[in-house]
């Protein structure tokens, strides 16, 4: 795997107004959780495989999916296509996906409807 990725000091300035503000217990480093948060997306890691220079990988996660919750990475996603003057839609290609293991056979247990005018899977 790569080396361990940090937002810059700029970069974190920029998109740290967007953050909610913490409300009794003092969050731990703004700088070194979004940064571990690029990170495991960009690389598409489990939260699990997190480096241990980001924090334990339950407050990445943990933060993750309250600010996604909260709309956090949508307003900084707005905000940084606005400055760089481009249009107000942001489009991510996800070019790889993956499947469980089972979803081939549901499709022949009927939880999806057939696709084509063709005959079902028996």
């Amino acid at each position: 795997m790569s080396e361990v990725f940090l937002l810059s000091e700029s970069q974190k300035e920029r998109i740290e107004p967007f953050f909610p503000l913490a409300h009794g217990v003092p969050r731990v480093d703004d700088r070194r959780v979004p940064s571990g948060i690029v990170y495991v997306i960009r690389n598409g890691l489990q939260w699990k495989d997190t480096p241990k220079a980001y924090d334990p990988h339950k407050t990445l996660y943990d933060r993750f999916i309250r600010w996604s919750r909260l709309g956090v990475f949508d307003r900084i996603f707005v905000a940084l296509t606005e400055q760089a003057g481009r249009s107000k839609r942001l489009m991510i290609d996800a070019t790889q996906l993956k499947a469980h293991r089972t979803s081939a056979s549901l499709l022949k247990k009927g939880f999806f409807p057939a696709i084509s005018g063709g005959q079902k899977v028996a």
